[in-house]
């Protein structure tokens, strides 16, 4: 499986980093696994309506840029569908099993993922109804597959 994880703007943070690339390593023995940056649109801290619009916007079509047609999309969002780290395992497996070998989980940058992005989306993925910084986010995303792939594979994994 070739999973791509595309989120807006570059990670600054050392430990997010160090953790984001030992389970990237980690995750090397299932599956490809490609993290992709796209430019964050630099903005004023006091945003109209309309200036967020744009923001987000052209943030946005930087993520679609990055994907391919082919793709299966996972848009993590807060309005989106919670589930276990057993239902994610399932939905990959089910994802493999059926041909869709390209996917692609976005995480937007800090005004959320524009209307597009969610309209290519496949499906909508939330981990919390509270909003976390776009860049601890990758970290988590990374280890929840990497855990799927081990549920996935009936390997053992702390709880």
């Amino acid at each position: 499986m070739n999973i791509s994880i595309v989120s807006v703007g570059k990670l600054k943070e050392k430990y997010l980093k160090l953790g984001i690339e030992e389970y990237t390593k980690r995750l090397g023995s299932y599956a490809k696994i490609d993290l992709i940056e796209v430019a964050d649109e630099k903005a004023p801290e006091n945003l109209s309506d309309a200036d967020m619009e744009i923001v987000k916007k052209k943030e946005g079509e930087r993520i679609l840029a990055k994907i391919g047609a082919d793709t299966y999309v996972i848009a993590l969002a807060i309005e989106g569908k919670m589930k276990s780290s057993e239902q994610l395992a399932e939905d990959l497996q089910s994802l493999m099993t059926y041909g869709r070998s390209k996917v692609a989980f976005v995480i937007g940058g800090s005004l959320g993922l524009h209307e597009d992005v969610m309209k290519r989306s496949d499906e909508k993925l939330s981990f919390s109804k509270m909003t976390l910084p776009h860049q601890l986010m990758k970290l988590v995303l990374v280890e929840q597959v990497y855990r799927a792939f081990r549920i996935i594979k009936n390997e053992p994994y702390h709880k």
